[in-house]
């Protein structure tokens, strides 16, 4: 008997009991529905009668929204007479949308960055595009008609910040107007075709009541942390990618006062502080010529003859870390700064792994040093189960023991151990009084950062 046949002959009852595959698939990642686009070849024929009426103008970005909208009216008169199809008004003014933002936005993207429930989009190649919303990562339906499409929008989005992407410059970090972050890569690293991510920035930023209302923060961490930054602690945000960090950032930078001089250093500007007297910079990559990049540590280095009362970095992941502790050190309290870390243990190694990055041959001992000096507190933040981003430790460096940094939790996560509930647990304090004796501010204790 043939193994096909032996296979076959499984219960029947069984078999019909088992669930659908792909029912079942369908239910717990649904895709996500977007509107009815108008037929693709009478778009590709629009596209190219506007081609032969405006040239090289149509994808220059200098056809202002309401002359180029007339032009496609008219274009989509022309096909329309020219194949005898008819159009609702509807459906004309869908295609009319459409070609508007293929040609001056992201094409089929545009419609997903309209979506205020969407928090990030990923397209895998020109045909795979998939978006998250509420923590959950989900398939959508749009495509771009080619990989050259896809390629064109790409070079848009970089030019549109003074950089380039090409096969010998195949990865970018770039933002959209509004601020989204944006990673394209390229072939020959992107083997079945360019790739881009867009993790969307929030149309309002986030504020004190939204971190509190979605559990990010309870309040009594928030005021501790208020009081922390007000009082001009150094505090490093550690956590994953996508785990909520910069927005964290952005809420932590509002606690610093209107009459203090802040310089913010990050590779793709996403911060939005609110206060009157901020610089902004902004890394740069190398050019054309192979010159002119300018690092975060370059930027951090500038920023100490700007006169700052506050250092934001928007994070730190190379040697730019022995400056920042340099800095940390030197006068200017009250820095912010994030690391990629699982935990506040794991942040401390991180630092230490970068500041040897710096090419110095210190002794580990004398790095742990600085880092205690510098560093007061860490917030930890994860991503959990349920797609949700909470604050999981807020740690106080106490000091050395050895060689051995010595961290002590403030606030921790009591995570909710049955799994199928939708409480996933609760940030609260250890009882652990904070007793930060840092020579350049004295004691400071916990009662006092409640207040």
């Amino acid at each position: 008997m043939s193994l096909s046949e032996r296979l076959g002959q499984g219960d029947s009852e069984n078999a019909r009991s088992f669930p659908d595959l792909s029912k079942l698939s369908e239910e717990l990642n649904p895709r996500f529905e977007p509107p009815a686009t108008s037929d693709d070849t009478l778009k590709s024929q629009v596209l190219e009668t506007l081609i032969q009426s405006l040239g090289q103008q149509l994808y220059s970005g200098q056809v202002e929204e309401e002359i180029l909208e007339q032009h496609v009216y008219e274009a989509i008169a022309s096909v329309i007479s020219a194949s005898q199809r008819s159009l609702t008004s509807y459906d004309r003014a869908e295609l009319v949308q459409n070609i508007v933002d293929e040609i001056l936005g992201l094409g089929p993207l545009q419609t997903l960055l309209r979506n205020p429930e969407i928090t990030e989009v990923m397209v895998n190649r020109f045909d795979r595009i998939f978006v998250e919303i509420k923590g959950a990562i989900t398939a959508t339906d749009l495509k771009f008609s080619s990989e050259d499409h896809l390629r064109r929008t790409i070079e848009r989005i970089v030019g549109q910040v003074g950089r380039r992407i090409d096969e010998s410059s195949p990865m970018v970090d770039a933002r959209l107007a509004d601020g989204s972050r944006v990673n394209a890569v390229v072939p020959p690293i992107a083997l079945d075709g360019s790739s881009l991510t867009i993790r969307k920035f929030a149309q309002e930023p986030f504020t004190v009541k939204d971190l509190i209302a979605t559990g990010t923060f309870s309040i009594e961490a928030m005021k501790f942390i208020e009081n922390a930054v007000a009082g001009k602690f150094n505090i490093v945000i550690s956590g994953g990618t996508g785990s909520g960090k910069t927005t964290t950032l952005n809420v932590l930078s509002s606690f610093i006062g209107k009459n203090e001089r802040i310089i913010t250093i990050e590779d793709a500007a996403e911060l939005q502080l609110t206060q009157p007297h901020v610089v902004r910079m902004e890394s740069r990559p190398v050019n054309t010529e192979g010159a002119g990049q300018v690092t975060i540590r370059d930027l951090v280095r500038n920023s100490l003859r700007m006169r700052p009362d506050r250092i934001i970095v928007g994070e730190v992941r190379d040697a730019a870390a022995m400056d920042m502790l340099q800095a940390m050190n030197t006068g200017h309290e009250g820095s912010l700064t994030t690391v990629h870390a699982n935990t506040a243990r794991d942040a401390l190694t991180r630092i230490e792994t970068m500041v040897l990055m710096a090419g110095m041959d210190l002794p580990i001992e004398f790095i742990r040093q600085q880092i205690v000096e510098a560093v007061d507190i860490i917030v930890q933040q994860n991503r959990m189960r349920d797609g949700s981003r909470r604050v999981t430790q807020i740690s106080e460096i106490v000091g050395l023991e050895g060689n051995v940094i010595q961290v002590q939790d403030i606030f921790t996560f009591n995570h909710n151990e049955d799994v199928n509930s939708k409480h996933v647990g609760d940030l609260v304090p250890t009882g652990i009084p904070f007793n930060n004796n840092n020579f350049r501010r004295g004691s400071v204790t916990t009662s006092a950062l409640l207040r």
